[in-house]
């Protein structure tokens, strides 16, 4: 299965507001959480919140059938519960209007080999 990574910093003030939406998804919207992800074809997501120097920033790690296209998808659904995770996490707290820029993972331990870049 396709995987993504990528860092989406966090707007300045908004870490906060990230962990209200992340409560509200692992507790009152579960259900719709999971549905959306499967509608989307995730079959895993791990995301971890890093605070550094510069700021804090999440994680990502998408598993899904094609994971380069979530983030675009997501902007553009109408469906209710990906237009809030969309207003709410990408817009509200990352700033994000489009996907992020594709990365090129060097080390893949486990998984497919992987060239140097």
């Amino acid at each position: 299965m396709p995987v993504m990574t990528f860092a989406a910093p966090v707007l300045a003030g908004k870490t906060e507001a990230w962990k209200t939406a992340v409560a509200e998804m692992s507790g009152p919207r579960k259900a719709e959480y999971e549905e959306s992800r499967r509608r989307m074809g995730v079959t895993r997501e791990v995301v971890s919140l890093q605070s550094l120097p510069q700021g804090d920033v999440v994680v990502v790690f998408l598993e899904a059938s094609d994971p380069q296209t979530i983030i675009a998808r997501y902007l553009a659904s109408d469906m209710p519960f990906d237009k809030w995770f969309s207003e709410a996490v990408l817009k509200g707290v990352h700033g994000m209007v489009a996907s992020p820029p594709a990365n090129h993972p060097v080390v893949d331990w486990g998984g497919a080999a992987v060239s140097a870049a």
